[in-house]
């Protein structure tokens, strides 16, 4: 595999904490502008240094630029695309429920190629991100989605990290490996984008059940229990959804769902935590001050699990305890009165 010229041109739109850290990362080896919707908010960034909003305490580095500013940020990797041997990357890093509006302010302009960062399901659908992108951009501007364990003050203090590229087009696949993987950053790559985005999104839903139970002292047993079983429910849907078996044994099935389950970084474990404390949902949301997908995840996958015929046991107890009232005891006493069944079927 060839070695980009360096430094190249990247663009990251959306300034959270997750989008702000592959920022920083990135900027020690490229050109990097990050986008936030907020002017405010930005021209902060850009006086303290640092997103004191999102990702506090870690300073913005030197090659990374700041701006509200869309279509300047935008332009930093269209016009890049336009000179000889450059490789200029743009990516999405948004929650999934802001994909498809930052999608459409995309749409007739020349963008070299996407990479979205966003793990979940898009409630009003039940389409996955390659899925929403494909439908407001088409199939011409080349897609990828970058994902696997990591948490983002991790990234962005320079921790070892290993993640996923996936996408159809193998160009672009290593145009991200080459661009990405360096320093303590590790890039894998296949093509699987089903398997590679399923992972990523239910195992939100599998850290709010371990969380709970966690919160109710059920010990680390459960714990276990509700790892293995929650990705065989990964599992069932990826593959019902046409995602490769394989993929959920790696970085994106396996070892995201491990990170998100027992990291005490993980907002999604965190909702759990507080739901066991008797918390009700929206006080935890407005507390947590940070998106967590395996929410409005719940739903979407609950929804689609019926709709295809894919026995999620754990998922449908934690939605009911999400948004039928269901209390977390009620949750563990229905997933423990199920009939038992063939470990692998």
């Amino acid at each position: 595999m060839h070695e980009p010229k360096s430094p190249q041109k990247i663009t990251v739109l959306g300034a959270g904490a997750w989008g702000t850290a592959v920022a920083i990362a990135l900027a020690a080896r490229h050109d990097v502008l990050l986008w936030g919707r907020n002017p405010a908010q930005m021209a902060q960034a850009a006086g303290a240094r640092e997103n004191t909003h999102y990702l506090p305490g870690f300073p913005l580095p030197a090659g990374l630029d700041v701006t509200a500013d869309f279509d300047a940020a935008v332009a930093h990797v269209v016009d890049a695309a336009a000179q000889p041997g450059a490789e200029p990357l743009l990516i999405a890093a948004c929650p999934v429920a802001g994909l498809r509006p930052l999608l459409e302010q995309l749409k007739g302009r020349a963008v070299p190629n996407i990479v979205w960062l966003c793990k979940g399901f898009e409630y009003e659908t039940g389409l996955l991100p390659h899925q929403v992108v494909r439908d407001v951009l088409g199939a011409a501007v080349p897609g990828a989605a970058l994902s696997g364990p990591s948490f983002a003050q991790e990234v962005a203090r320079g921790l070892p990290c290993a993640l996923t590229v996936a996408s159809t087009d193998k160009t672009l696949r290593e145009r991200v490996v080459a661009l990405v993987h360096g320093g303590n950053i590790r890039v894998y790559s296949c093509d699987d984008m089903v398997g590679v985005e399923v992972g990523g999104a239910v195992k939100n839903i599998l850290a709010i059940a371990t969380g709970t139970a966690d919160g109710l002292g059920l010990g680390l047993n459960a714990r276990a229990a509700l790892i293995t079983r929650g990705l065989a429910e990964i599992t069932r849907l990826g593959t019902a959804l046409g995602g490769h078996a394989g993929t959920f044994m790696g970085l994106t099935g396996m070892g995201d769902l491990i990170l998100t389950c027992t990291g005490d970084l993980s907002r999604n474990r965190r909702v759990g935590l507080a739901l066991a404390q008797g918390k009700p949902l929206d006080t935890i949301v407005r507390e947590l001050g940070h998106v967590a997908e395996g929410v409005p995840c719940a739903k979407a996958v609950r929804e689609l699990a019926a709709r295809l015929g894919v026995d999620m046991p754990i998922t449908n107890a934690v939605a009911g305890v999400l948004f039928d009232d269901d209390s977390a005891s009620d949750m563990v006493a229905r997933l423990l009165a199920r009939d038992p069944r063939d470990e692998l079927a």
